[in-house]
């Protein structure tokens, strides 16, 4: 067992004329007394500054596919080491890992592990990259980027699956450390996000300007299609035009089918119908890699050639079927380059997921 303490200061706050402390981490801007936890659950104030109480703490650690974050683009066929923390910074009514983001019990971080812990067991069971997922990394910033220093150093790649709710220079210290991310754009309308997730759509909007402007990390977008609420074909006219007017033709996005969980029990699972016309809504309005996700389709789960139409990369849910592109990331019948982070070869992790318990590694 390692023996890091899980409480370390932060510098994101400052303090209020009325005695309390705000944290500056995510447009939230909680604002505390001492004792107080922001909504997250894991910045607290204490002696009149903001500390996280998670360092080193996690619910647990997998080995994915690297398609399942999901990141079609990065590295595809290679083993992702993930893990999360407790606790979140929105209040999604549909979260999917609510037993993880909602927890207000410490004792969900059973595993312990210092970042280059971490970043040895990813290196000696082969994984190509580390992700931050489960639960939002911005809430756990500074452990985050210790852990993807340490992974650096043995040539591992860092991944943030985040909802890109954070602040400016968070985001901007945050993102230095990471290679790839995929933002969950839970919707395009602020009624939603104000209504179902507890914030705001505008933050989001500029850190996928940002990502897309101002770094290198390379980037996918998830739409978690709900029924009845963000699955109109106006919302997916005005969202995709909006990507491609913004971010350009090569960010490539995922529409994911919901299934009914936390709060939203009552709302049925999305059609494959719906999201078929939100992928064909996209690729008319000029994004050039879209997907269907949490569902067996072919066409959705597959990379075309934007130049010739061939197929670049068959999947079958997590599975490569085929491969044609070159080692520099081109199309094997026209020779039009593909975009993303592609190595000479795909990995063949496939589909399997692995429990990781540290203390057996």
């Amino acid at each position: 067992m390692n023996t890091i303490s899980s409480v370390v200061e932060t510098k994101y706050w400052h303090e209020l004329d009325d005695g309390r402390v705000q944290c500056d981490v995510c447009p939230r801007a909680c604002k505390l007394k001492e004792g107080q936890q922001g909504l997250c659950f894991v910045r607290e104030c204490r002696d009149h500054q903001i500390v996280l109480t998670s360092y080193g703490r996690s619910s647990g650690f997998c080995i994915d596919p690297i398609e399942k974050k999901p990141l079609n683009h990065f590295l595809p066929g290679t083993p992702v080491l993930s893990f999360g923390t407790a606790g979140c910074n929105l209040a999604c009514k549909f979260c999917q890992n609510w037993d993880i983001s909602k927890s207000r019990e410490i004792d969900t971080l059973a595993d312990a592990a210092s970042p280059e812990l971490l970043a040895s067991v990813a290196k000696q069971l082969n994984c190509r990259s580390i992700a931050f997922t489960y639960n939002d990394p911005v809430i756990f910033h500074e452990y985050a980027i210790d852990v993807a220093q340490a992974c650096h150093e043995n040539n591992i790649k860092a991944v943030a699956v985040s909802a890109g709710y954070v602040c400016e220079a968070p985001r901007e210290e945050f993102y230095q450390y990471m290679d790839a991310a995929n933002i969950d754009l839970k919707a395009f309308t602020e009624r939603f996000y104000h209504r179902v997730t507890g914030s705001h759509l505008a933050p989001v909007l500029e850190t996928l300007t940002y990502l897309k402007h101002e770094t290198d990390v390379w980037f996918e977008i998830t739409n978690l299609v709900i029924p009845g609420e963000n699955d109109s074909v106006n919302e997916f006219e005005e969202m995709t035009q909006w990507i491609v007017e913004n971010l350009g033709p090569d960010v490539p996005i995922h529409f994911s089918a919901f299934h009914p969980d936390w709060k939203m029990r009552e709302k049925g699972s999305t059609d494959l119908e719906t999201l078929i016309k939100a992928r064909e809504i996209a690729l008319k309005n000029g994004i050039r890699y879209a997907y269907t996700g949490n569902v067996h389709h072919e066409a959705g789960d597959t990379t075309f050639c934007h130049q010739c139409g061939e197929k670049l990369i068959v999947r079958d849910w997590y599975e490569l079927k085929l491969w044609n592109l070159s080692s520099e990331g081109k199309c094997l019948s026209c020779g039009e380059s593909c975009a993303g982070v592609f190595e000479e070869k795909p990995g063949s992790w496939g589909a399997k997921r692995q429990a990781v318990h540290l203390g057996k590694v």
